[in-house]
């Protein structure tokens, strides 16, 4: 193109400028359309500090096969012109550099209008303006991972338009859709989920102390016979075991003793009230008849009141001295320390019965996480030695803070019909510590790690492209992507670690 200066009342200097910036703006949107490409340049993967070894295609008619350029990047040669590029990690952000040649010699980076668009596999695309930094130009954008996508990059000199085209397929995994079928990988697609953020604390199952029972004689004696066994269902009022005891015998005639003074002293007193209402007795006598009946009936109420305290009936059918040992409540005989013939003391526990049908889940909780544990909140309990969950309320947080442990005591009941959750079983409580919806996340399947990056597979034609994200939430089934991919972007998820071994394996056989 050539511009006559003479005819136009304007500096030369100004003309150039504006041809350059509207020939390079028609140029980068030929190529974007798939104009006539000059040249183009296939990166191996090699890494970021120089993408080399690349293979060129083009119309072949004006243009060399690009070279390995002084600065480790692909040169390219149209003529006596040159352009370098080389997309490297500087300060860890990876940018575009470009030197510009003429007859293999530099030239000032003002030599040329240079600008790029990245065309990705995905089909998102994004436009490079560079500025000067030193003898090169530089991407003012940074351009992230991964590195698998076409660069088109135009060159305006004063004289002549120039197109470059640099291909990348650094992270990328081939594999067909009949091999993505037979690998069974699975393909998912990004997009909002609900988010509950859990904390994970350990605990114990230990037994429900409110329906737990540690029976006691409660008077001494020696064992006549024993009819529960350790490990026995009983129901309420069965009898566990007989006791003989002289004690039980002595309360008994007591009452028995009583009770026969309360029937003499009624006697007494329904005579003298006669006789003293037909003026025949003094009524000394019959306020000492009403005395005597009164302190009767006291006495009779104190030896059956001794009998209950010590859970005695008022006659046993084998005898006065025979005490039967019954189960409090429906349970389980989970302790018995007892034998026929033995002697036993008042206060020594010969069973122990437990109601199995709920049990506390007893949580350790350490002091910094107490502000998230609350009576009422919703837990789901998960057993350590095999596949079993329930949910459950927490019922009770501790006041105190135990001084060895530096951690609190929570308890939450727990059904128990079909006796799972047996005491002393160690178990993991979730508790849910927030909630929240979110614009972006994957399956957790989908996460794999490559080098020290969290990478999700983004599917592209012809299989997969690794692309590091950056990650947030997770309630274990599905992940928050803060930053990395867009939502409704397809994925692998599960078998996304098939598609990590065969990027693994393209790794070896490059290294090789």
């Amino acid at each position: 193109m050539k511009i006559n200066t003479k005819k136009l009342n304007i500096s030369k200097k100004h003309l150039i400028a504006i041809a350059v910036i509207v020939l390079t703006g028609i140029l980068l949107g030929s190529a974007i359309l798939g104009g006539k490409a000059t040249k183009t340049a296939e990166n191996d993967g090699d890494g970021h500090g120089s993408h080399a070894e690349a293979k060129a295609t083009g119309d072949g008619e004006n243009h060399e096969a690009p070279t390995k350029g002084p600065h480790g990047g692909k040169l390219f040669k149209e003529g006596d012109f040159g352009l370098e590029a080389l997309l490297a990690e500087e300060g860890g952000e990876p940018r575009l550099r470009i030197w510009l040649y003429e007859k293999s010699n530099p030239l000032p980076t003002n030599a040329a209008k240079v600008g790029a668009t990245i065309s990705r596999l995905t089909g998102e695309k994004q436009t490079l303006n560079f500025t000067s930094d030193k003898d090169s130009l530089l991407s003012r954008e940074v351009v992230p991972e991964p590195h698998a996508f076409e660069i088109s990059i135009a060159a305006q000199t004063a004289n002549k338009p120039f197109i470059f085209v640099l291909n990348q397929e650094e992270g990328k995994v081939e594999l067909s859709d009949a091999q993505i079928k037979a690998a069974s990988i699975g393909i998912d697609t990004a997009g909002a989920a609900l988010i509950k953020s859990a904390l994970l604390l350990p605990g114990e199952i230990r037994l429900n102390e409110d329906r737990t029972s540690h029976v006691v004689p409660r008077i001494s004696g020696a064992v006549e016979s024993v009819q529960a066994s350790l490990g026995q269902a009983v129901k309420k009022g069965q009898v566990l075991a007989v006791i003989a005891s002289p004690a039980a015998s002595e309360q008994r005639s007591e009452l028995q003793t009583a009770q026969k003074r309360l029937t003499l002293a009624k006697t007494t007193f329904e005579r003298e009230k006669r006789l003293w209402e037909q003026k025949i007795s003094a009524e000394q006598d019959y306020l000492q008849a009403g005395q005597a009946l009164h302190e009767a009936e006291v006495a009779v109420t104190n030896a059956q009141q001794k009998l209950s305290a010590l859970g005695l009936s008022s006659s046993s059918q084998g005898g006065l001295n025979r005490f039967e040992l019954r189960a409090p409540f429906d349970g389980l005989v989970i302790e018995k320390h007892l034998s026929l013939g033995e002697a036993v003391k008042e206060d020594a526990a010969v069973f122990t019965v437990s109601d199995l049908g709920q049990v506390w889940a007893e949580i350790n909780v350490p002091a910094k996480d107490l502000p998230l544990v609350k009576v009422g909140e919703k837990v789901a309990i998960k057993a350590t030695a095999f596949d079993a969950s329930a949910l459950g309320t927490i019922t009770f947080v501790g006041s105190l803070i135990g001084e060895q442990t530096r951690m609190a005591k929570a308890r939450v009941v727990l059904a128990n019909p079909k006796g799972a959750w047996r005491p002393g079983l160690f178990v993991n409580v979730e508790v849910t510590s927030s909630e929240a919806e979110v614009p972006v996340t994957v399956a957790s399947d989908a996460i794999q790690t490559v080098g020290d990056k969290s990478v999700v597979f983004l599917k592209v034609d012809g299989g997969f492209v690794a692309q590091p994200v950056q990650l947030g939430r997770s309630d274990g089934k599905r992940v928050e992507v803060v930053q990395g991919i867009r939502s409704g972007a397809p994925y692998a998820s599960t078998g996304s670690f098939v598609v990590k071994s065969e990027l693994g394996k393209a790794s070896a056989e490059h290294a090789h």
